[in-house]
């Protein structure tokens, strides 16, 4: 059993629409284990993304609450929960969404200016820290646009580590990158998941899904827990019956 890092109960995001209300969560619960990985999958509109916004306090529930660490999340003002955030998540775009007209390593010190967490002093060294730790030290100088779609991820990892959070948050950080640059990135989730960061990814890729020890269903509003012990069941007792038909 492991220490319960997050902590989501009954967990509903409601619209006001022309057509009526439209219901995207509709009394999640979940809770999550520090170092945790795990991944979010679900078809389109399920309300992976609505549920990432809510943890990452970008959006706020219509009812339900949110605890990370000690925090309730969801009571918390605007301006003390934009500085808590940034000191304490760490958010990974599709897109990258770095800072195109300056180098790799000023992107990765712009989180640690906003939130101060580090001296002035250290700032540089310690962004330098992260590039060598994602293997891009030698990118450092360059701007975003000079590096392959695979390095600008990793670089946006970095950015997202820049001020040592306790949860790391991906919206499909893999869309974008080929089969090669995806696993790298799933392989260095997982290395922060083995030094104690928590880690949740919203994802479609079914194939690099398997590697991840907790793999969460969002359909409908609503969530399911599928874990690899779990598939490797269903896959006997499919290949037993298999078997016992050909009997």
């Amino acid at each position: 059993m492991g220490t319960p890092f997050i902590t989501v109960r009954d967990l509903v995001k409601t619209y006001q629409t022309p057509a009526g209300p439209l219901n995207i969560l509709r009394g999640l619960s979940l809770i999550i284990n520090k170092g945790d990985f795990v991944a979010l999958v679900g078809p389109s509109g399920s309300g992976k993304t609505t549920f990432l916004n809510m943890l990452t306090a970008i959006d706020t529930p219509t009812s339900g609450t949110i605890t990370i660490g000690d925090r309730e999340i969801t009571q918390r003002n605007g301006h003390s929960l934009t500085k808590w955030r940034a000191r304490n998540i760490g958010i990974v775009f599709q897109f990258f969404q770095l800072l195109p007209t300056i180098s790799v390593v000023a992107n990765i010190m712009v989180p640690m200016d906003f939130a101060n967490v580090w001296k002035s002093t250290e700032r540089h060294q310690q962004a330098l820290n992260l590039l060598d730790y994602f293997g891009i030290a030698d990118q450092a100088l360059k701007t975003p646009d000079m590096l392959s779609g695979g390095q600008q991820q990793r670089v946006a990892l970095a950015r997202a580590l820049a001020n040592n959070p306790a949860l790391v948050v991906a919206d499909e950080p893999t869309g974008n990158l080929d089969r090669m640059s995806a696993q790298h990135v799933f392989d260095a989730f997982r290395r922060l998941s083995e030094h104690g960061t928590t880690v949740i990814i919203v994802t479609h890729d079914r194939e690099l899904v398997k590697d991840v020890p907790k793999v969460y269903e969002i359909n409908d509003g609503l969530i399911g827990q599928t874990t690899l012990e779990a598939a490797a069941r269903r896959r006997t007792q499919e290949r037993m019956a298999l078997r016992q038909s050909r009997i």
